[in-house]
């Protein structure tokens, strides 16, 4: 298999496993044990899991559920759906039991790989048709499925914060070419090392992590989930020389203790899943000497859309930077493109986008304009081609006829170095009928009060687009990858 930098991966995942396993070398390193699994062992466990699964009589694209936490299981039972042609369906663990039990039955899968962490919820959310899975199962000498670029690969589940989550389906090619976006943005090459601390039940640690470790030829040091406390230990101990982490993390970062240390490895660490305030970012890069690349990806493009080059390239603080492997656009009303820095709704189209979403053809209908995907997402695009992220259709505040976008607020509220997590949100309101609200989160210890963050934001944004209520919260809600969950926040701060 040959990797160019101008066109997406041919083939499938079994035929890139095959390879890698050709040519040796460790995949991965588990910092809970510090153990390893080579290209060539994962590729046996997967093959001899894969042939036990075709024997059982499951049919090709069938969904086979995953259930596990990042580690060597999950990995194994990941990449044995993958190899053997199955729709490798990730249950997001943190989703809670209505949404699990609502994706476990959507799917059809008739069995499911589940970790003993989590098999309580799986017998509580489990359809009753479904059976458990024995990855120490044997193999057997039943001939796998044949399986084409083109065939489903991956299932995955929105989180579903507007309404019932939709499965976003994926090709064995659209998979790969998510891998691909990630290793063509970063310069990733068979030296690298990332380092894993998102959970690959969300399609940031699937792909940007592991398909881009399979694509580059690269490996991974996984860690069971993020740790503030362990995080520069776990990168130096692995030799990492890059990681994939998440604003709220690099906020955590920055109000912890350590660092790495000068014997380093990290040539840079990549933030996605949601916007990345410019002085944290400013104020991380001051700190640790470690540039931070923004980017932006979402499940329907198997992660990666727009990134940042690396140093010494152009970093524009407060994009996510320009597009790699896919054409981004700013679409206007009637769905043309728009100009120069004039707002629009972003869209994509290229390899990575997805095939559909399983079983609900208005909504892929809805998503696709002629080949371009709708992100849903507002921005502007600037005339060198870097993207601003403006806000979010949905999420939108409207207050007395005027779009706030609560990206905007959020920015202000970080420039406080006390602020570890903030997240503005609108509450329905007589006046004018929303109003801006914001809950924020600070660091252990800081004396800092709500009025002093609303006297923050007067001065920065104005009186208008100031917070009326700033809500001083010990944890914002988050989903897996660890993005604030801005709509939770009106119901629970409901009676603060």
């Amino acid at each position: 298999m040959i990797l160019h930098h101008d066109t997406p991966p041919q083939g499938t995942v079994r035929d890139w496993l095959d390879h890698r396993a050709s040519e040796g070398g460790t995949a991965f390193v588990f910092t809970e044990d510090w153990s390893t699994l080579t290209w060539e062992e994962l590729r046996a466990e997967a093959a001899r899991i894969a042939s036990a699964l075709t024997a059982a009589g499951h049919a090709k694209g069938e969904s086979i559920a995953v259930m596990h936490p990042n580690g060597r299981a999950g990995v194994v039972a990941l990449y044995a759906a993958l190899y053997g042609g199955f729709r490798t369906t990730i249950i997001n663990l943190a989703a809670g039991q209505d949404a699990i039990a609502y994706a476990l039955t959507h799917c059809e899968a008739r069995a499911a790989f589940v970790h003993d962490s989590v098999a309580e919820l799986f017998a509580k959310a489990r359809p009753e048709h479904m059976a458990l899975l024995d990855p120490q199962a044997p193999g057997s000498d039943t001939e796998l499925h044949e399986i084409a670029p083109q065939d489903h690969a991956l299932l995955m589940y929105t989180s579903g914060t507007t309404g019932t989550p939709k499965g976003v389906v994926h090709t064995q090619s659209s998979l790969l070419a998510g891998g691909w976006t990630t290793t063509i943005a970063h310069a990733l090459t068979p030296e690298d090392r990332g380092l894993c601390v998102l959970p690959i039940c969300h399609i940031n640690g699937l792909c940007v992590t592991l398909m881009g470790a399979l694509v580059s030829g690269g490996s991974l040091a996984m860690a069971p989930k993020f740790s503030a406390s362990q995080f520069w230990s776990q990168a130096g101990h692995a030799s990492c020389t890059w990681a994939s982490v998440v604003p709220t993390i690099i906020s955590h970062l920055l109000q912890g203790s350590d660092g790495p240390d000068k014997n380093t490895k990290l040539r840079f660490c990549r933030s996605a899943s949601s916007a990345l305030a410019p002085d944290v970012q400013t104020a991380f890069e001051a700190r640790f000497a470690l540039p931070i690349v923004e980017t932006m990806g979402l499940t329907e493009t198997a992660a990666q859309i727009l990134s940042n080059p690396l140093p010494p390239g152009t970093r524009k603080i407060g994009s996510p930077g320009t597009a790699y492997g896919n054409e981004v656009a700013i679409l206007g009303p009637d769905l043309s493109p728009c100009p120069p820095e004039v707002e629009g709704e972003i869209a994509i189209r290229g390899p990575n986008v997805m095939l559909e979403y399983l079983k609900n053809p208005e909504a892929t209908a809805q998503t696709f304009a002629g080949n371009w995907l709708r992100s849903g997402d507002l921005g502007r695009m600037d005339a060198d081609g870097y993207v601003f992220v403006t806000g979010r259709l949905k999420e939108l505040i409207i207050k007395g006829g005027e779009n706030i976008a609560p990206r905007e607020i959020d920015e202000a509220l970080y420039s406080h170095a006390d602020v570890v997590e903030a997240a503005a949100f609108a509450r329905p309101c007589a006046s004018y009928g929303e109003r801006v609200e914001a809950a924020v989160r600070l660091r252990d210890g800081s004396p800092l009060s709500a009025a002093e963050l609303i006297a923050l934001c007067t001065e920065k944004l104005g009186a208008f687009k100031t917070p009326d209520h700033v809500y001083l919260l010990p944890e914002l809600p988050k989903g897996p990858s660890g993005k604030i969950q801005r709509r939770k926040l009106t119901e629970l701060t409901k009676s603060s």
